[in-house]
């Protein structure tokens, strides 16, 4: 290889070192002052190293006043937040107020890289308000652009540019941890089945008894009252039938057949001593 091909290859390299380095955010934004807590959130999140990897991009910057309200938040909820305000494109303060003008204009962020946001948290809309300011807001459905442009703080043409803006973009759901949604309530507790109602035991058949017979006569008495012997109803009686008719004229024994053979002795008595009185 001769002298020549060695120093292109020098001079290539060189260039391709150069480029990959083409900016350091954290020495640019460490000569404003104003910058410095913000120029620390850069660092502690990692985001500059992540910043200073890239060959075109714009920095939206807070001061130190207004990055305040990012204090106490989670350093991984800080560093969501931030990469919202890196833009992956080069805008100075007259490119990004034509694209104000335009109401659909979109511009993608760092965060779109990260493949954790969700609903267009990764994107951000530019417009102009009533007064002619140049505001940013997320893209997420329903949010407000109200961080407005200040300022262009620093900048390397069609590397990186600083511009200041008044608040942190309000991005919906950030906060939230990637992948995380709401827990369900637990389910309730499964009742004990309800049992149907057994049916009561059909009561035993109590057997007929003469306490249990009715007081009044039934038209059917040997059925009521098996224990005991139906009565027979009199001859003269209206209920009484056919056969109990041929019971009562059959003979039997009786007190009053008893009766007619003392009466029929007496008078044969009767008879004899008369007729002995005659005799005489």
């Amino acid at each position: 290889m001769d002298s020549r091909a060695i120093s292109t290859a020098f001079l290539v390299n060189f260039l391709l070192l150069s480029a990959a380095s083409a900016f350091n955010v954290t020495k640019l934004l460490g000569q404003f002052p104003d910058f410095t807590n913000f120029n620390d959130l850069l660092t502690q999140t990692k985001l500059a190293d992540e910043i200073n990897s890239r060959l075109t991009l714009t920095v939206l910057a807070l001061d130190n006043g207004a990055v305040s309200s990012l204090s106490g938040k989670p350093l991984d909820v800080v560093k969501r937040i931030l990469s919202v305000h890196v833009l992956l494109d080069y805008y100075d303060t007259k490119k990004i107020a034509t694209l104000a003008s335009d109401s659909t204009s979109v511009l993608t962020t760092l965060f779109q890289t990260t493949g954790i946001a969700m609903n267009q948290q990764g994107f951000l809309k530019v417009t102009l308000t009533n007064e002619g300011e140049v505001a940013f807001g997320s893209a997420v459905k329903g949010a407000q652009a109200e961080s407005k442009l200040v300022r262009s703080v620093a900048a390397q043409p069609y590397n990186i540019s600083v511009l200041q803006i008044t608040s942190p973009i309000q991005v919906p759901g950030i906060d939230s941890k990637p992948g995380h949604s709401t827990p369900l309530a637990p389910p309730p507790k499964a009742s004990a089945p309800v049992q149907s109602p057994k049916k009561a035991p059909a009561p035993a058949a109590k057997s007929p008894s003469k306490a249990d017979a009715p007081a009044s006569p039934s038209p059917n008495p040997a059925a009521d009252s098996p224990a005991s012997s139906p009565p027979k109803p009199a001859a003269d009686s209206p209920d009484a039938t056919d056969d109990d008719d041929s019971d009562a004229a059959a003979p039997g024994p009786s007190d009053d057949s008893g009766a007619s053979s003392g009466r029929f002795i007496g008078a044969a008595t009767v008879l004899a001593v008369i007729s002995s009185f005659l005799a005489l």
